[in-house]
C-alpha cells in the first residue's frame, strides 16, 4: 500500500508539473496556455507556502527516488545469494532507521516553529474544550459503573453459587458472564453517546465536531470494548465473572498491565498520531507512531521476561493436571518456548509496522484475532470432546447380558476416536493460523479444485473406515452373541470353532478390502497391487498345496459336523478323544495318553462314537451242550440287574434288551447276540458292566462259556457221570490221568 500511495502522489506531482509547463503544440493559443500556466503557478505557490505540505512533498519525493534507485539496482543486478539478501536487508533497515531519525528531528523542528508561531489563546480554548469532553465522558462512565455495581455483585454471587448439578453451574455462570458483558456494553454505549452530545451541542459550533473530538470518541469506544473483553477473561467485574481459571492476584496483575498497554497504544495511535498528522506534520506523526510502537514493544518484552518463570511453572502445573498425553506434551513444550514465541511476535509487530505502516496494524490485529480465535475454539472443542468422549459408554443390563464384550469393545474405540478428533482439530487450527500469517488463502484453497478434491478424499476415507469399523462391530457382536451361553444358545465345540474361523476370516477380509478401497480413494493405482497379490497367491498355492488341502478339508469336515471337540473318533487309523481342532489340523489323545496331531489332509475316513446315540453289541458264546433259550433268559436277567444300577440306567436309552438270537454255530461255541442302546459314548461303560453281570449269571446257572480246549466224550450223559478215559504216553510207567487224581 505504501508504494501504491507513493506512486499516486508522484503521479499527481507530475501532472501538476506538466500543468505548469505549456505544451509546444499549444503555443499558438495564448489564452488557454496563459490560463493553465496561471493555475499551475497558483497551485505551486499554495503548495510551497504551506510548510507542512512542502515537507511532506519533499519526503515523498525522496522516498520515491530511493525506491526507483532500488528498483534500478535490482533490475540490473544478478540474483543474490541468501547471505547477500540478508546483508541487503540489514543495510536497508539501517538506512531506514537513519532516514527516519533524521526526518523525525527535522519534523520536530518544523512543529516547534509552527507552535511558536500559532496564537496561544485558541489553542488553550481548544485544549480546555477537549479536556471538558474527556472529563464528561469519564465521569458518566464512572457514575454509570458505580450505579450498576450492585447488579454486578448480584451477578457475581449468582455465578459463584454451588448448589445444583455441575452442568447447571456452567449454565448459570455462562448466563452471568453474558449479563455482565451486556451491562458493560450498555455503560460504554451511554458514555459514548454522552460524549457525542457534549461534542455536538456544548463545545465548539453547535452541530459540528472537530477532528480531535471525533478521534477521541472513537478511541474511547475501541479501548473500552477491548477492556470489556479483558474483564470477561480476567474477572474484572467480580471474582466469578471470568473465564480464565487463574488466581485472583494474577488476574489483577494481568488486568492492570493489559489495561495500561491498551490505553497507551490505542489512544496514542488513534488519537495522538492523527492529531499530529493533521495539525502539525505527517513526519512528526510518523516519528511519534514509531516511538509509541517501540515503547509498547519494549515494555511488553520486559513483562514477558519478568514473567517467564512464573508462566512456565503455571503451564507445567496445568500440564500435570491434564488427563491426556497430547495435552501434557503440548503444554510442556509451550512452557519451555512460550517466551520465545511472544518475543518473536513482538518483533514481528515492530518490523511490519516500520516497513509497512499502513497495513501493519490492521494485518497484525486481524492475524492475531484469527489466531487467538482458532486456538481458543480448538482448545474449547478439544476439551468438550474430552469431557464427552472419555465418559464410559454404559449399556443396559439386558444388552450387557447378551453381549458381555460389547461395552468393553465400544469403550476401547474411545481413545482412538479422541486421538483422531484431536488430530483433525489440530490440523484445522494450524490451517487457520497459516491462513492468518501467510499468503496462503484457506477459503480460496477450499473453493479450488485441489482443495475440494483433498477434502472430498479425506471425507470419503473417513466414511469408508467408519463403515468398516461398524461392520466389524456388528459381526463381532453377533458372533459374541452366538457364543454366549447366557443368551440361551449354548454353543457346541463345532460351533465355537466355526464361528472363530468365520470371525478371523471376516477380520482379514475387512482389513484387505478397506485397505484397497482407501488406497484407491486417495489416488493410488491398486492394479499393480492386485496383480502382485494374484501372482503371490498363485505361487503360494503351488508351494503350499498340502496346506491348502488341509484347510479346505478341515473347513468341510467342520461344516459337515463330522467331528467336535470332546468326541471319541477314529481318524487316520488312530482312535482317541478330540482335544483341539483348528482350520488345518486335528489334535487327539488316545487311551494310552498319547497326543496325536493329524493334518486334515491325512483324514480320509472319520468314525465318530459320539453322535446322537450308541449301541453296546455283545456276542456271547455258550457250549453246545447248553440250552440257548436258558442262556437268553439269563442274559435278560443280567440286563434287568444292570437297569437296577442308577449310574448305568442314566446311560441307557432303551430299557428293553434287544436279543438278536443265535447268530452262529461256531466251532467251539453257540453265539448269541444282544444289543443295548445307550447315550453317545456310554456304550463302553455299559458294555463293561453288562459283561460282568453276564459272567456272574452264567457261572451261577452253570452255563459253560467255552474257551479253546479239547474234550473227549465216551457216551456220558449231560451230567458227565461217566469217568474220563485213561491216557498214557508211551514210555511213561504211570498214566497222566488216573481216577481220583
Amino acid at each position: 500500500m505504501t508504494h501504491k500511495l507513493t506512486a499516486f502522489l508522484a503521479f499527481v506531482f507530475v501532472i501538476a508539473m506538466l500543468g505548469l509547463t505549456p505544451a509546444p503544440g499549444h503555443a499558438a493559443e495564448p489564452a488557454s496556455g496563459s490560463t493553465s500556466e496561471q493555475a499551475g503557478h497558483q497551485r505551486l505557490a499554495d503548495l510551497l507556502e504551506d510548510e507542512a505540505a512542502r515537507t511532506a512533498l519533499v519526503e515523498q519525493l525522496r522516498k520515491l527516488g530511493e525506491e526507483e534507485a532500488a528498483r534500478a539496482v535490482e533490475s540490473g543486478a544478478p540474483t543474490q545469494t541468501l547471505a547477500g539478501q540478508v546483508a541487503g536487508l540489514t543495510q536497508t533497515v539501517a538506512q531506514g532507521v537513519v532516514s527516519e531519525s533524521a526526518a523525525a528531528v527535522d519534523a520536530l523542528g518544523v512543529a516547534w516553529k509552527q507552535l511558536a508561531a500559532a496564537d496561544p489563546q485558541p489553542l488553550a480554548w481548544a485544549a480546555a474544550e477537549f479536556v471538558l469532553l474527556v472529563a464528561v465522558t469519564w465521569i458518566v462512565f464512572r457514575l454509570l459503573s458505580a450505579a450498576v455495581g450492585g447488579i454486578f455483585r448480584a451477578l457475581d454471587r449468582y455465578a459463584g453459587a454451588r448448589d445444583g448439578p455441575r452442568a447447571l453451574g456452567w449454565v448459570r455462570r455462562s448466563l452471568a458472564l453474558l449479563g455482565a458483558a451486556v451491562l458493560d456494553l450498555l455503560i460504554i454505549g451511554l458514555s459514548w453517546l454522552a460524549g457525542y452530545g457534549v461534542a455536538l451541542f456544548v463545545i465548539g459550533d453547535t452541530g459540528s465536531m472537530r477532528i480531535q473530538e471525533s478521534l477521541y470518541l472513537n478511541a474511547f469506544l475501541l479501548v473500552e470494548l477491548i477492556r470489556v473483553a479483558l474483564r470477561v477473561l480476567l474477572s474484572g467485574r467480580g471474582e466469578n465473572l471470568g473465564i480464565l481459571p487463574i488466581a485472583a492476584e494474577d488476574k489483577a496483575y494481568w488486568s492492570a498491565w493489559a489495561s495500561r498497554m491498551v490505553f497507551f497504544v490505542a489512544y496514542g495511535l488513534m488519537l495522538v498520531v492523527p492529531v499530529i498528522d493533521h495539525y502539525l506534520t505527517p513526519a512528526l506523526g510518523r516519528a511519534v507512531f514509531i516511538a509509541i510502537l517501540l515503547g509498547a514493544v519494549l515494555r511488553a518484552a520486559v513483562v514477558v521476561m519478568q514473567n517467564r518463570q512464573r508462566a512456565s511453572q503455571a503451564l507445567e502445573g496445568l500440564a500435570d493436571r491434564m488427563q491426556t498425553p497430547f495435552g501434557r506434551i503440548a503444554l510442556t513444550i509451550g512452557a519451555r518456548i512460550w517466551h520465545v514465541v511472544a518475543l518473536v511476535y513482538l518483533m514481528a509487530i515492530l518490523v511490519t509496522s516500520l516497513l509497512y505502516p499502513e497495513q501493519a496494524l490492521p494485518f497484525m490485529i486481524a492475524a492475531t484475532g484469527q489466531t487467538l480465535l482458532a486456538v481458543g475454539l480448538g482448545i474449547a472443542l478439544a476439551a468438550l470432546l474430552t469431557q464427552v468422549i472419555l465418559r464410559r459408554i454404559e449399556l443396559g443390563d439386558e444388552l450387557r447380558l447378551k453381549f458381555p464384550l460389547l461395552e468393553a469393545r465400544l469403550n476401547a474405540y474411545v481413545p482412538s476416536a479422541l486421538k483422531i478428533a484431536r488430530f483433525v482439530i489440530l490440523a484445522v487450527v494450524v490451517a487457520f493460523i497459516v491462513d492468518a500469517w501467510t499468503p496462503f488463502d484457506l477459503g480460496a484453497w477450499i473453493a479450488s479444485e485441489a482443495g475440494a478434491r483433498v477434502l472430498g478424499r479425506a471425507l470419503s476415507v473417513a466414511v469408508i473406515v467408519t463403515l468398516a469399523l461398524l461392520a466389524w462391530l456388528v459381526v463381532a457382536s453377533w458372533i459374541e452373541f452366538r457364543l454366549n451361553p447366557q443368551a440361551g444358545m449354548a454353543p457346541n465345540p463345532r460351533a465355537r470353532t466355526l464361528l472363530t474361523i468365520f470371525r478371523n476370516a471376516i477380520a482379514i477380509a475387512l482389513v484387505v478390502v478397506t485397505t484397497m478401497v482407501v488406497l484407491a480413494e486417495i489416488g493410488i493405482n491398486i492394479a499393480p497391487l492386485l496383480a502382485g497379490a494374484g501372482v503371490l497367491g498363485l505361487a503360494i498355492g503351488f508351494g503350499a498345496q498340502k496346506l491348502v488341502q488341509d484347510v479346505i478339508t478341515g473347513v468341510f469336515i467342520q461344516l459337515e459336523r463330522a467331528i467336535d471337540v470332546g468326541d471319541l473318533v477314529t481318524a487316520g487309523g488312530i482312535t482317541g478323544t478330540v482335544e483341539r481342532m483348528t482350520i488345518r489340523s486335528l489334535g487327539m489323545r488316545d487311551m494310552h495318553g498319547t497326543y496325536h496331531l493329524l493334518p486334515f489332509s491325512s483324514v480320509d475316513t472319520v468314525s465318530n462314537y459320539n453322535r446322537d446315540f450308541a449301541f453296546h453289541v455283545g456276542e456271547y458264546g455258550i457250549g453246545y451242550r447248553e440250552d440257548s433259550d436258558e442262556a437268553i433268559v439269563h442274559l435278560r436277567a443280567a440286563f434287568d440287574e444292570l437297569l437296577a444300577d442308577e449310574a448305568q440306567r442314566a446311560q441307557i436309552l432303551d430299557p428293553v434288551l434287544e436279543v438278536h438270537g443265535v447268530t452262529a454255530l461256531a466251532d467251539n461255541s453257540v453265539n448269541i447276540r444282544v444289543r443295548i442302546k445307550t447315550l453317545p459314548g456310554g456304550q463302553f461303560g455299559v458294555g463293561r458292566a453288562y459283561n460282568r453281570l453276564v459272567k456272574r449269571h452264567f457261572d451261577a446257572a452253570g452255563i459253560e462259556i467255552p474257551y479253546p480246549q479239547m474234550t473227549l466224550h465216551f457216551g456220558e450223559d449231560k451230567q458227565g457221570k461217566a469217568p474220563p478215559a485213561r491216557v498214557c504216553i508211551e514210555g511213561e510207567p504211570v498214566p497222566l490221568l488216573a481216577p481220583g487224581r
